[in-house]
């Protein structure tokens, strides 16, 4: 790949990431939060945007960034997604415990909050497996079906949570990064071999499921 077309996949990347944060962070609603509200917030946000990393990733989109790298790096975007679900959901814990019960218990007046809970509960289940990946003794297949399909729960409960929530993030702003996750994570799984039920395989096939 060029260093020019290098530079505008980066340049692109990060536009579609910090535009949206930049806007909220401008937000005059913000003068009316709570300081620990504000940083659930972004930590919501920020888990919104690392959504849209993931897939590119795993696609082997960004440059400089496949095989081995690739993997490792979003095994570590993982985690950081995991520490900012639990910054948003304890945050708000921590502004109003009953609010969060409540999602919890999907009896939230707020339609928003069941998409979140079940967005979350995905977040964390995947990983799990990823760390009882190797003591479960999960096959490779196996474990990419069932990686796939928990991603693709987050990315629709994730989606439909925040835009279904009027807050500090800009509407149009939101709306690309959410279309941009969408696109992005459709086009990736729609090229993982992840449900092919045949024996034989081709070569990226094999190559992605050895890893």
């Amino acid at each position: 790949m060029s260093r020019v077309r290098t530079a505008a996949v980066w340049t692109a990347l990060a536009t579609a990431i910090f535009v949206p944060i930049a806007i909220a962070a401008a937000s005059p609603l913000l003068a009316w939060r709570d300081p620990t509200y504000i940083v659930a917030g972004f930590a919501g946000i920020i888990a919104l945007a690392l959504l849209l990393v993931q897939p590119l990733l795993a696609g082997g989109y960004l440059p400089g960034l496949l095989g081995t790298l690739g993997r490792r790096v979003h095994l570590w975007i993982g985690g950081a997604l995991v520490a900012a679900v639990v910054i948003h959901v304890g945050g708000l814990w921590i502004t109003s415990p009953p609010d969060v019960v409540d999602a919890l218990l999907f009896v939230s007046p707020t339609p928003f909050s069941a998409w979140g809970v079940i967005a979350m509960w995905a977040v964390f289940a995947v990983a799990l497996l990823a760390a009882l990946r190797r003591p479960l003794r999960l096959r490779p297949r196996t474990w990419r079906r069932i990686h796939t399909g928990l991603a693709m729960v987050i990315v629709v409960g994730s989606i439909v949570h925040a835009m279904l929530i009027e807050g500090t993030m800009g509407t149009w702003s939101k709306t690309a990064l959410c279309v941009l996750v969408l696109i992005v994570t459709a086009k990736v799984v729609a090229s993982l071999p992840v449900w092919a039920t045949g024996t034989r395989r081709g070569g990226n096939a094999a190559k992605r499921d050895a890893g």
